[in-house]
């Protein structure tokens, strides 16, 4: 099994949504990803989608795009990007996905070799944007629900790796310490995937270890509209140990 990610699909949703305003790299771009996919995704694989899946507004106007993307090889995981307004019942969306296509949503998905949680996310001090006292709001409120999704994770990991995806970053390079880095290092986890930045936007990326923690942005055009294979490392006895004794620190 191998395990890929992208993230910001922004597939069509029904609409003539061209993408190229954006940048003439994203003139087809799903058909770019759909073809690398195809090419490199076994039905033994899992794929990753961090939020920004379909422009559509509504559950029925993204079935057609989600059908597409459940045609393709492997699992897939979906996770709710800022976009994703069609997305508003998470039990309406999992009764409309075929086998072996699982949302996730403040909870966790076990995949057998690994498991695999995550939050929507915020905007984060230090974003280089103004945060409202609505935003601090949500800030505060995904941070709770990314507490609670790792705790769902690790009730049935049993030491297996588990996989978080937020669609913001939850860290930037000027700011890494952040409400996200601070709910995430009170776990024993390795890899933490995230999307949303796009174009200019994708120099504020933050990616490489912190913390002890992986940190992947994988918003489709950052990759050349092509899947980023996710290296999963299981941790040995020492690393679990060393953990454990960060989680008693924060806790």
């Amino acid at each position: 099994m191998r395990v890929y990610a992208i993230a910001d699909l922004h597939m069509p949703g029904g609409e003539d949504k061209p993408m190229d305003i954006f940048g003439d790299n994203w003139e087809g771009h799903v058909e770019k990803i759909f073809s690398d996919w195809r090419e490199r995704v076994t039905s033994e694989d899992v794929v990753l989608v961090p939020g920004d899946i379909s422009w559509a507004m509504y559950l029925e106007g993204a079935t057609e795009d989600l059908l597409s993307i459940a045609a393709l090889p492997g699992k897939k995981v979906l996770l709710r990007g800022n976009h994703d307004y069609w997305w508003t019942s998470v039990s309406k969306l999992r009764a409309l996905l075929p086998e072996d296509m699982y949302a996730v949503q403040n909870d966790a998905v076990d995949l057998g070799d690994f498991v695999v949680c995550g939050t929507r996310g915020w905007l984060v001090p230090g974003c280089g944007e103004a945060m409202s006292a609505q935003d601090e709001k949500v800030y505060k409120r995904e941070c709770m629900r990314l507490e609670l999704s790792l705790e769902a994770a690790f009730r049935i990991a049993n030491g297996r790796p588990v996989i978080v995806m937020l669609h913001y970053p939850p860290l930037y390079p000027n700011a890494r310490d952040t409400g996200f880095t601070q709910v995430l290092e009170k776990y024993p986890i390795d890899t933490v995937l995230y999307g949303h930045l796009h174009g200019k936007g994708i120099a504020a990326k933050f990616e490489g270890v912190h913390n002890g923690i992986a940190y992947h942005l994988v918003s489709c055009d950052s990759m050349d509209f092509r899947l980023k294979e996710i290296p999963i490392f299981p941790r040995t006895s020492e690393e679990e140990s060393q953990s454990n004794i960060r989680q008693e620190e924060t806790s």
